[in-house]
């Protein structure tokens, strides 16, 4: 059993990763990770643990280009507006303008087309407006 917690990093990486975590998605990612959880517990520690424990962490990128990364990377796939929401969050808590946002989706017309930039632009501006709703919420890391 000592094997597996040492294969798959043990407390430490669950402890960065949920660190990580909190700094970038804040309570909209506590919220989702708290459903979660009563749902699948092993996927909600896979969820902190690996993007965030160990991707995030990484040198070579800042976070805040990691989140513009990952707007990019969920726009283009079309099928995710829950998580590009939870990531436009992530961006703003990190640092990100509004203008980098929407400049990132507006990219997306020449890599993933026009669908894929118009419900990136339309999940970012919902979320602004949820930013707007919390106004005394919205922070920087």
């Amino acid at each position: 059993m000592a094997k597996n917690k040492q294969a798959s990093g043990g407390p430490r990486k669950g402890l960065k990763g949920q660190a990580g975590f909190e700094a970038i998605l804040g309570e909209e990612g506590e919220d989702v990770l708290r459903a979660l959880r009563a749902t699948s517990p092993d996927l909600a520690r896979l969820l902190v643990e690996y993007p965030f424990g160990e991707i995030y962490s990484r040198p070579g990128l800042d976070v805040r280009s990691r989140e513009l990364v990952a707007i990019a990377a969920l726009a283009a796939l079309g099928n995710a507006r829950p998580q590009l929401k939870m990531h436009v969050h992530g961006a703003l808590n990190v640092g990100c303008t509004r203008t980098e946002i929407m400049e990132v989706l507006l990219m997306m017309t020449v890599f993933a087309g026009f669908p894929a930039a118009l419900n990136g632009m339309d999940a970012a501006r919902e979320t602004f407006a949820e930013r707007v709703l919390t106004a005394g919420k919205e922070r920087t890391i």
